[in-house]
């Protein structure tokens, strides 16, 4: 998991270096009444970022990269037409929390799950700097009254990290999913930082039952989603890692597991730059030799 956490870290940079050679933009689109969703083009752009808007508050779910954080910010104003009065990090990843410290000095109050202060004590980096750190933690979750609006914030143990923070909007049938859910890509899961691929599937396994056939879904990378999108994406897992642990229990190596390449099946529709097939390979195998 070394070598994920290192290109994650690799990622990031040059991500944060194209972003200042070429016009990262944002568009906004609106889910629901007073719902919106902020999707980034141009490059590499960071996560998917939600966005309520009420007529006394505004609250934004995460907040990408340092260098795309101020293109966001403008759309972010544009939308709600007033500043931001709180951000919620999904997780700890700076492509999610990058503009934490930015948002902070504008008089934004950031709120995330206890784990992401406590990563973020030890490296402020990924939120922009000390500035970024969270002020208002949670252990279980909370919930924003937001004129119609329930927004309830909920935390999901060892899935993608340890900090992992899903939002449900009962009211308006829409879930923010944070990095739980790639939509149509195979997901990141950190183990360094306290995920594991069997609490990742118990986790959209949860969101899945949460969600009816008219649930809208903001997932943390990829297109909007519905119920039957994130149940493709469980059977995925769920057979993705099966094949891989057949051959752990044969006691394969983890050379002769990826030589064996057990994830062809899903290749061509699920690989991606930066978690390729191999490095999902990878990840299944150190997760489950672990766990």
């Amino acid at each position: 998991m070394i070598r994920l956490l290192i290109s994650l870290t690799t990622l990031l940079v040059a991500a944060a270096t194209l972003a200042q050679e070429t016009a990262i933009t944002y568009k906004s689109t609106e889910v629901t009444s007073g719902i919106y969703i902020l999707e980034g083009a141009g490059g590499f752009a960071g996560g998917n970022v939600g966005l309520l808007v009420g007529d006394q508050h505004v609250v934004m779910i995460d907040d990408t990269m340092v260098p795309t954080a101020p293109a966001l910010l403008a759309v972010a104003a544009e939308t709600a037409g007033r500043p931001i009065d709180f951000v919620i990090n999904t997780h700890v990843h700076g492509d999610h929390a990058g503009g934490n410290s930015l948002l902070a000095e504008s008089g934004t109050v950031v709120v995330a799950h206890d784990n992401i202060r406590k990563r973020l004590l030890e490296d402020p980096s990924p939120a922009g700097g000390p500035g970024g750190l969270p002020v208002i933690t949670f252990a279980d979750g909370m919930t924003f009254h937001i004129n119609e609006h329930e927004a309830n914030v909920f935390h999901i143990k060892q899935a993608h990290t340890d900090g992992d923070a899903v939002i449900h909007f009962r009211n308006a049938n829409v879930i923010h999913t944070g990095d739980v859910m790639f939509n149509g890509m195979f997901p990141f899961i950190d183990v360094d930082n306290g995920g594991s691929v069997d609490g990742y599937i118990a986790a959209a396994r949860k969101i899945h039952s949460m969600a009816d056939d008219k649930t809208r879904i903001i997932p943390g990378h990829g297109p909007s989603a519905n119920k039957a999108d994130l149940a493709a994406f469980i059977d995925m897992l769920v057979d993705a890692r099966a094949r891989v642990e057949a051959l752990v229990l044969a006691g394969k190596t983890e050379a002769e597991v990826l030589a064996e390449n057990p994830l062809s099946i899903y290749h061509d529709k699920w690989n991606w730059a930066f978690i390729t097939t191999e490095k999902m390979t990878q990840t299944l195998y150190r997760s489950l030799t672990s766990e």
